[in-house]
């Protein structure tokens, strides 16, 4: 009886000390902070503003924008842009009270208290990725033509990024079309299939009911993505379907099976700048950040931000 009591208790003990040996073998490590530069984020739980530094949101904007299982060339390539991004939001909004929101309306951040509780044991560890990313990169940034790049990016391609101009109506020498072969390999998000309801569809897109669908595609971009196309006679843009439906591309099939609409959408999110899988699959290749970031921001130049 006693061996049993024995048994029992190192049973219910030896994972106890094995997560704290675990634990003891992480030491949190500090960012190392060059100038001290503080951006005004709006938490929209509360709607209070908060003064944070710099690269501490950067951290914890890559612990809301990017899998903590990412290779770290794309957390350093992430950092890079939502540094960029995040100062040329603080450059737009300076007359205004606060810089960003905390989703993503502009970039995820999650704070430590949320980190530590969604990554209970595993806190310490991924908290010194993400940091390991920052301090690698730290004070870096995007510029063309001597001006801070609007670095925009997003989830998976379908294969190529977007011009912005057919995106949000405003062209950018650095956020043009490029390649992106590497996001059917490696992202899930790739090629995804949506089912609803006919009577939905037609609701959502605010046109009169018809058992009948007739789609016509009239303007495709050079990448596939739609443009302009017509339901039931019905103008529309790509972007107002994909809004409207919470489509997960632009780049889209839209077929009638019965009652129902299935649509197939290839890529995830707007498609303009960097691509998040599309960087996870070129580190994968060995490409170090900055050749990922001259790849999806074309002739631009990494700089940092002066003492």
């Amino acid at each position: 009886m006693k061996k049993i009591i024995i048994f029992i208790l190192l049973l219910i003990f030896i994972p106890f000390f094995i997560v704290l040996i675990y634990n003891k073998n992480y030491k949190e490590i500090e960012l190392n902070y060059i100038n001290t530069i503080y951006i005004r984020v709006k938490r929209n739980e509360t709607n209070e503003i908060e003064k944070i530094p710099l690269e501490e949101y950067i951290v914890g904007v890559l612990a809301g924008e990017m899998p903590i299982n990412f290779d770290i060339e794309a957390l350093k390539a992430q950092a890079v842009a939502s540094r960029s991004y995040a100062l040329k939001r603080m450059e737009y909004n300076k007359d205004k009270d606060y810089d960003v929101v905390d989703s993503i309306m502009n970039q995820v951040y999650l704070d430590n208290e949320y980190l530590k509780d969604a990554w209970g044991n595993s806190y310490v560890k991924n908290i010194n990725k993400l940091r390991q990313a920052v301090n690698s990169t730290i004070d870096e940034y995007l510029e063309y033509d001597d001006k801070v790049v609007d670095a925009m990016f997003f989830s998976t391609s379908n294969g190529y990024t977007e011009d912005s101009s057919n995106i949000f109506d405003f062209d950018c020498a650095y956020l043009k079309s490029v390649e992106s072969p590497w996001d059917k390999d490696v992202s899930s998000a790739y090629i995804t299939t949506k089912i609803m309801n006919l009577t939905e569809f037609y609701k959502l897109l605010n046109i009169p009911y018809n058992k009948n669908l007739n789609i016509e595609i009239e303007k495709r971009s050079n990448t596939n993505r739609i443009l302009l196309l017509k339901i039931n006679n019905v103008e529309f843009k790509g972007t107002d379907i994909y809004n409207k439906l919470s489509l997960r591309s632009t780049d889209f099939n839209i077929e009638l099976q019965g009652q129902t609409v299935s649509i197939t959408t290839k890529g995830y999110g707007h498609g303009v700048g960097m691509s998040q899988y599309g960087a996870l699959g070129m580190a994968k290749e060995g490409y170090t950040y900055d050749q990922i970031l001259a790849h999806y921001y074309q002739n631009t130049s990494l700089t940092k931000i002066k003492n």
